[in-house]
């Protein structure tokens, strides 16, 4: 292991970092962190700060979870890799497919198809969509429908029905066939309707309008998140999410949710769909799956969208999607190992606990401090502030100041994450009483730091 003044001085010179400018991390190199212990995350000086992030949404048992830790150890061991390929298979990725199929049967998913992570979910699942489709005898039907703020990952597929520019607009021409709608967006919004009950309806009517003009029997699926996460944790009303499934079995359109953030606790309920009491066609999960220590995913499958691809007769049910880590022996026993954990800790019931004081916490630091234009929030341990210049005006803070709030907050002892001109907090869901105290104390420092 290299000496903390060889990493300090090679920080960032020869890596590129992901959703970052090479410059800036030359000009401003990112943190160090070596160690993590509970919610808490250890910097190359020592510094110990709660993870408010959770690692990236997924290390929703904390650090310590020796369980999942001992599962991938043992399994290392035993068959450290095999493929899942034609021809052969392992035990785990057996067993695994029973416990997700009970997990999930209340959101009507009874099949798995593993993945290495979310954006490769999202790619087999849109590809699994237009596959139905085509076995169905409708192989017109390519198109997708997404909510501009989503996030769906970064590949090619997923970043075309990405509803977010930051992800697009240098890599494009993406994939054609990809529309965007308007999303139940509270604070900024086409409609400038601000009674999220009313805007839902807005902007189903307006899914309704694209469906039509598009023509429905071109569409293959709608995708989204049961809250949107990365676009700025955007939750919307009850009635949003069962709006659309109406809509998609309406029109034979497949609907896909993407819970790769929200599945396993994170909005207080065991699955993103299931909070607002809908199932989907498909859905999408990876991060907590593994509690973020191994890369790994799954799409759910449901039980009639099954039934076409394995009562197919033509040849054309074969699927042509896989990855060589797909079913990963070590990533299948730290998800048994996880799932395990996950649901006798109960960390769902924690989440909307812990989610409440949050949500009620950063309101009455919004009443303190007026650069907070909005706080979002309300369903479980994911929470957004949006900084603002001009309350009135909602003018986006500058980068600037929303880097100085960032800065005074982690040397407050508390790491958050920031996504343009949004402070967005997705702890862990083990977090304790106090941890929540905490956060809430070093957010006051960085905003008192302006």
């Amino acid at each position: 292991m290299k000496d903390s003044n060889f990493l300090k001085e090679n920080n960032a010179r020869r890596l590129w970092h992901p959703m970052a400018h090479p410059a800036e991390s030359l000009a401003t190199p990112p943190d160090i962190i070596v160690e993590a212990e509970g919610v808490e995350i250890i910097d190359i000086d020592g510094r110990r700060t709660i993870d408010a992030v959770g690692g990236l949404w997924n290390v929703n048992l904390g650090y310590s979870c020796q369980p999942v830790k001992d599962a991938i150890s043992t399994q290392l061991n035993r068959l450290p890799y095999y493929s899942i390929f034609r021809g052969t298979t392992n035990d785990n990725v057996i067993e695994l497919a029973e416990m997700l199929a009970a997990f999930f049967a209340p959101d009507g998913l009874s099949r798995a198809f593993y993945t290495s992570g979310g954006s490769d979910g999202v790619e087999v699942a849109l590809r699994l969509a237009r596959q139905y489709h085509k076995i169905r005898g409708e192989g017109g039907r390519v198109k997708f429908l997404s909510l501009k703020k989503g996030y769906h990952g970064t590949h090619t597929l997923g970043a075309s029905v990405n509803g977010n520019a930051n992800f697009r607009t240098q890599y494009e021409p993406l994939m054609p066939g990809c529309y965007h709608t308007p999303a139940p967006y509270t604070y900024r919004n086409p409609f400038n309707e601000t009674d999220p009950e009313r805007l839902a309806q807005l902007c189903l009517a307006a899914i309704e309008d694209e469906i039509k003009f598009q023509d429905p029997s071109t569409i293959a699926a709608f995708i989204m998140e049961p809250v949107l996460g990365a676009g700025g944790v955007i939750p919307p009303h009850a009635s949003f999410m069962p709006g659309v499934r109406a809509l998609c079995s309406r029109y034979g359109i497949l609907l896909v949710a993407d819970e790769v953030i929200t599945a396993f606790g994170r909005t207080g309920s065991w699955s993103g769909s299931r909070h607002w009491g809908v199932q989907p066609d498909l859905l999408i999960s990876a991060k907590a799956i593994t509690n973020g220590y191994f890369p790994f995913g799954v799409v759910m499958v449901s039980e009639g969208f099954a039934e076409v691809f394995e009562k197919d007769t033509s040849g054309k049910g074969a699927i042509g999607s896989g990855y060589t880590y797909s079913g990963h022996p070590v990533g299948a026993a730290a998800a048994i190992a996880c799932l395990q954990e996950t649901e006798r800790l109960q960390v769902h019931l924690n989440a909307s606990a812990r989610g409440d004081q949050l949500f009620a916490g950063l309101q009455t630091l919004m009443a303190r401090h007026d650069v907070i234009g909005d706080v979002r929030g309300g369903h479980g341990l994911m929470c957004a502030l949006e900084l603002v210049s001009d309350r009135a005006a909602k003018t986006p803070i500058d980068k600037k100041t929303i880097t100085r709030v960032h800065r005074a907050t982690y040397e407050a002892g508390v790491m958050v994450r920031v996504s343009g001109n949004n402070i967005i907090l997705s702890p862990p869901l083990v977090l304790s009483e106090a941890d929540v105290t905490r956060i809430l104390s070093a957010l006051e420092v960085g905003f008192s730091s302006l």
